[in-house]
């Protein structure tokens, strides 16, 4: 049997056949695995500010300040609704019922000597308050001049009461004012009555520190010479007294 006879261009196609079919292969095959890589890995960790920190805490703490000053201005004036509610408080009054002049000399050389009789009426118009006053000091003017002073003994003002207080009030000073003594030549002298003193006032079971309180009696008139007696029902006096009470003042 005759062999078969492989041409030699056949045969180099065949050996560069084989030799490239690795090559194939290795096109096909699977390609190795990469590594995997974070997500971005290179991308810089968002940190706060400390300074954004600290400006919340400021701004919290702002908030809160402000809700503290409006829960204790609601609280104050809910307080002082239930307080009003409670003891409907009023100032107390008074009254200079009536006033003599008893004495009365000026001098050639202005020398000015005076004394006072007067009564005044202290009304408590509080059903739950009680007053405790300190001696009140007195002191009357006539155009400027000091024509007298005094002092009127400490006394308790009770609930819805009337106290009548009778005083003396003595001067002795120089004169050298023209409109005084125009005055004395229409036998009417001027007066303003002037009183102030400490108070301490009693609420119900709880009694507050001592305040002030002033008087001021304005438009009375003395009749010269001495020993008319003038009377004034119901001329009420100007009173300014601020109590306080807890935190509240009225």
């Amino acid at each position: 049997m005759a062999e078969k006879v492989i041409p030699a261009s056949k045969t180099t196609a065949m050996k560069a056949a084989a030799a490239a079919a690795p090559s194939m292969a290795n096109v096909n095959s699977p390609l190795p695995a990469s590594k995997a890589q974070p997500y971005n890995a290179a991308r810089p960790v968002y940190r706060p500010h400390p300074h954004r920190s600290r400006r919340s805490c400021y701004c919290y703490c702002c908030l809160w300040i402000i809700f503290i000053i409006l829960l204790s201005a609601i609280i104050c004036a809910l307080a002082s609704g239930v307080l009003y509610f409670l003891y409907r408080p009023h100032r107390p009054s008074f009254t200079i019922s009536s006033l003599r002049l008893s004495q009365f000399n000026l001098t050639s050389s202005n020398q000015l000597t005076t004394r006072f009789d007067f009564t005044v009426v202290a009304r408590n118009p509080n059903k739950k308050i009680v007053f405790y006053y300190d001696p009140v000091p007195v002191s009357i003017h006539s155009q400027g001049v000091d024509v007298g002073d005094g002092l009127i003994p400490g006394f308790v003002s009770a609930k819805k009461s009337t106290t009548t207080l009778r005083t003396f009030v003595r001067g002795q000073s120089v004169v050298e004012n023209g409109e005084f003594k125009s005055d004395l030549k229409k036998k009417s002298l001027p007066l303003k009555i002037e009183m102030g003193a400490k108070v301490k006032v009693k609420i119900g079971s709880r009694t507050t520190k001592r305040a002030h309180v002033r008087v001021v009696c304005d438009g009375i008139k003395a009749a010269v010479p001495t020993g008319e007696s003038v009377r004034m029902p119901d001329a009420k006096c100007k009173v300014d007294l601020r109590i306080k009470i807890w935190k509240w003042t009225i």
